[in-house]
Formats: C-alpha cells, structure tokens, sequence
C-alpha cells in the first residue's frame, strides 16, 4: 500500500529539488524513497502542484452512466433477467460492452438487491430495494 505524505513535507522535497539539489538527494536528506521524489517533481512538472493524484473511483459513474435508465427499465420489465442476458441486451441496444459483475454492482448502487430463485442454480431476480 502506498505510503500517504503530508502536503507539508510534500512541499519541503519539491523546495529542496527547486533550489537546486537532486531528487535522489532530496530523498536521502528527507528520508523518503527516491521513486517518491522523483514521481513527485514529475507531477509538479506536470500539474504545477505538490498535491498527490487523485485515488480511488473518479465521479461521474463510469461508462455505464449514460446507460443506467435503459437497464433499470430493463431489469424491471423482466426481473428474472440474468446479468449475462442484460450484458448482451445492453450490447445489442447500446453498443456498450459490460461485464455482467459491473451490471450486477452498478445496479446494488442504484438500490436494486438480489435474491437467488432456486437453491444452488445462481438465478437471480432484481428487485427495487425497499
């Protein structure tokens, strides 16, 4: 896992880099890794700020955003549909390609919980969470 630096120091190893000295040697007097100092002065270069990139999953929903309203209108005409038979529907109409596990959590996430049919087949039937 990455380590998380404070903008502080953050701000210190790109100083000491300006002033003249090496990333490698700004790592060595920061006690820092040199991967961190030179990524680091990259994304200055780059962006002009010390700040880290942003993580995790970027806002907007994706790829099947856009999308959401054909499949939820979908999934509640036919509620027994599969996740593999909604990827190859979403296919056909959309031209949008999705695995049936990104369909499944995109639809957990708009409120729609699971129920398997019968023990042991995996089938399973959306509904609207209550």
């Amino acid at each position: 896992m990455a380590k998380v630096y404070s903008t502080d120091l953050r701000d210190r190893v790109l100083a000491f880099i300006r002033s003249g000295h090496s990333r490698r040697a700004a790592a060595r007097h920061f006690a820092v890794s040199p991967s961190f100092a030179i990524k680091l002065a990259q994304r200055a270069d780059r962006t002009g700020a010390s700040t880290p990139d942003r993580r995790g999953r970027k806002k907007g929903g994706g790829k099947l955003a856009p999308v959401m309203g054909f499949l939820t209108q979908r999934v509640q005409a036919e509620p027994d549909i599969t996740m593999a038979e909604l990827a190859e529907a979403l296919h056909a109409t959309h031209g949008v390609t999705a695995h049936p596990a990104a369909l499944s959590r995109a639809l957990c996430r708009a409120g729609f919980t699971y129920k398997e049919i019968a023990a042991g087949t995996g089938m399973r039937r959306r509904r609207p969470a209550a």
